[in-house]
């Protein structure tokens, strides 16, 4: 999927929206998708200006929104102004390295179950094969009235 096919499947826009790509999906299995990591981002000139480092929490941000594609794609539905997601839970939470400019972040997601609108993921973040943050992460897909 190139950026407008993803940007079909999520809501969030710039400077939000954290998926570059999605590399893989087997709808109601898995997705790995990327993220370029650039120096033009804008939360580095805050975090911090003499060594850049995306925060953690946005990588784990970015992981969501994958599994948010995935979900999307699984249950054939694309989000509107009537759709949201939200996180429900986020365990086993570990950063092993920091996230800088040039890094291309790769996100690996797995579905681990959905029970009507709650969705649990198993996901990791490597750079270069190597594991930069991994997590199990719970949304919460909701129609607004």
């Amino acid at each position: 999927m190139e950026i407008g096919e993803v940007m079909e499947h999520l809501p969030h826009r710039y400077p939000f929206l954290l998926i570059d790509r999605v590399l893989e999906l087997v709808p109601g299995e898995r997705i790995r998708a990327i993220k370029n990591v650039t120096i033009n981002e804008p939360f580095f000139p805050g975090h911090f200006p003499h060594h850049p480092v995306m925060p953690g929490v946005l990588v784990i941000e970015a992981m969501a929104q994958a599994a948010a594609v995935l979900s999307y794609k699984t249950s054939d539905v694309k989000p509107d102004e009537k759709t949201v997601a939200y996180f429900a839970g986020i365990d086993a939470v570990r950063f092993k390295r920091p996230v800088v400019p040039g890094d291309q972040l790769v996100f690996d997601i797995t579905l681990l179950k959905n029970k009507a609108d709650l969705w649990k993921y198993s996901g990791k973040a490597t750079v270069d094969g190597n594991v930069v943050a991994q997590a199990e992460l719970m949304c919460f897909f909701k129609r607004l009235a």
